[in-house]
């Protein structure tokens, strides 16, 4: 038989609630802090896993590439991980960054605080890279000036993220009809 730890729950964020505290350093210089010099409609905050996953090099090249269809819409970009400098500074190379601004050094306190999953190393990527100890796995979050949540959406593994195409159209439809965050009901069910 099987034998389980005791479960730890990860964090659920809500809907038009303050989200946790984040404070990383940049590979560009300076912090990112949400609501220290947002986006004018959002931040979007996307933790990725690291240099070591294939998969996350794809989606932020493909968030690049729209980085500034998004800046036209008043939404600062931010790519996260617990790599150190290094390596963020490596996958922001990998990416071509000019839209997207890399922050690295979370803590998997943090990571945790904000509902992310956290998974132990399985060694050598297809990449040739060895995944650190421990990581966290993806998130991406629409956060607005006043440090509220709009939109979370987090995984459990690398696969079946959010388009940035799908949810660039999202922004648009949430800005030209003034749509509210959505899932903020705590109460009984």
């Amino acid at each position: 038989m099987t034998s389980f730890a005791e479960p730890i729950t990860p964090a659920v964020l809500m809907p038009r609630q303050s989200v946790p505290a984040l404070d990383v350093p940049l590979v560009s210089g300076g912090r990112y802090t949400p609501g220290s010099n947002a986006g004018k409609n959002f931040d979007l905050i996307v933790f990725y896993r690291g240099l070591h996953c294939p998969i996350c090099v794809k989606y932020l090249l493909e968030l690049e590439r729209l980085a500034d269809k998004y800046a036209e819409h008043g939404v600062r970009v931010v790519a996260i991980s617990s790599d150190g400098e290094e390596r963020a500074r490596k996958m922001a190379e990998k990416v071509g960054a000019k839209g997207i601004e890399f922050g690295y050094d979370l803590g998997l306190d943090t990571a945790r605080r904000w509902g992310l999953y956290i998974s132990a190393s399985r060694g050598v990527t297809s990449t040739g890279l060895e995944e650190p100890g421990l990581f966290s796995e993806p998130g991406v979050f629409l956060v607005r000036p006043d440090g509220t949540l709009y939109y979370g959406s987090v995984q459990t593994m690398p696969f079946a993220r959010p388009p940035f195409a799908d949810l660039l159209g999202a922004v648009q439809y949430a800005l030209d009809k003034d749509y509210p965050a959505r899932g903020e009901y705590g109460g009984e069910v």
